[in-house]
C-alpha cells in the first residue's frame, strides 16, 4: 500500500495535524472540542479527523492559537 503525503492528505489525525502545523496534540483537541460543529472537523466514529485544507484557513484567520 503506498503512504500518502501528510500535504496531500483531506483529512489528518490529530496527531499528524499536530506534526503539520506544529501546534500540541493536547492544544489541537482544545480546538477540536471548542469547535466541535466546525467545518474543519469531521468525526470518524469517535475520533476527530482535521480537514487539512480548511483548517489552514482557520490558523490563516486566527490571531491566535
Amino acid at each position: 500500500m503506498k503512504d500518502v503525503p501528510v500535504w496531500e492528505k483531506y483529512t489528518l489525525t490529530i496527531r499528524e495535524a499536530a506534526e503539520y502545523f506544529h501546534i500540541g496534540e493536547k492544544k489541537l483537541r482544545r480546538i477540536v472540542d471548542e469547535n466541535i460543529n466546525a467545518d474543519f472537523v469531521v468525526m470518524n466514529g469517535n475520533r476527530a479527523m482535521i480537514k487539512r485544507k480548511i483548517f489552514e484557513q482557520y490558523i490563516d484567520r486566527a490571531t491566535a492559537v
